[in-house]
């Protein structure tokens, strides 16, 4: 399977305080990667480092043939990588229609990008016209998922999407994933909880101190969970 995410030998800082050292990673095309690790052990820098929202001092993120780190942060949408944060991030006055709007434009896509989004998440359809801020916790993270995918994304990232949600919310957003999966779309997943990460992850990569310290098969981690109590801490 051919990589539609590379990146090698990446430093990455705040400030002077280092995060990422010499950090490496490939995303296989249509799978999904959870990246676990402590509390502080960069996987959150990762995520926005591809997006170009912390700087690379050293290092490559290659989208496929795309140099990201030549790119200013607003164009790696535009390449194809879509970001939803933890926390969300909505715009909380607009509407539900005028946040995907926002997705929309960014690509240039229209009506049937939406949607095939709305197909996704049909309880939005529903919301429309309501504002953003009035959501449920579970309904906000589902719009922030679809104001991502309406970029229609080759990859994408999730930084802790099952935060704070009941278990039925958790699930939905779990079978979204995979539904991704089946399109084609490749999704770096970043999570605390291991028994999110287990029904849906592909592969596991394990970062410790800012570097990426291995990688493994999800069906590996399945049969040896020491390998979690060792990075993460926890059983």
């Amino acid at each position: 399977m051919s990589d539609a995410l590379t990146i090698t030998g990446l430093d990455c800082f705040y400030g002077e305080v280092q995060v990422l050292r010499e950090f490496a990673l490939d995303l296989r095309r249509g799978e999904v990667l959870c990246l676990l690790g402590r509390n502080g052990a960069g996987k959150t820098t990762a995520l926005k480092a591809i997006m170009g929202l912390v700087p690379a001092h050293a290092g490559s993120i290659k989208l496929g043939d795309v140099e990201l780190t030549d790119l200013p942060a607003y164009q790696v949408p535009k390449a194809g990588v879509a970001y939803v944060p933890q926390g969300r991030r909505l715009f909380s006055e607009m509407t539900v229609a005028e946040n995907l709007d926002i997705g929309l434009m960014t690509r240039g896509k229209g009506a049937a990008t939406r949607e095939a989004v709305l197909e996704l998440f049909p309880v939005l359809r529903e919301r429309l016209k309501q504002r953003s801020g009035t959501l449920s916790g579970g309904e906000q993270q589902m719009l922030a998922m679809a104001r991502a995918l309406c970029v229609e994304p080759d990859v994408l990232l999730l930084d802790e999407p099952t935060e704070g949600l009941m278990p039925s919310m958790i699930a939905r957003i779990r079978e979204t994933v995979a539904r991704l999966r089946e399109r084609g779309v490749s999704t770096i997943l970043v999570e605390q909880r291991v028994d999110a990460v287990l029904p849906v992850a592909d592969r596991v990569a394990f970062i410790e101190n800012g570097r990426n310290r291995e990688i493994v098969d999800v069906q590996r981690l399945r049969d040896d969970p020491h390998l979690v109590r060792r990075y993460v801490g926890v059983g």
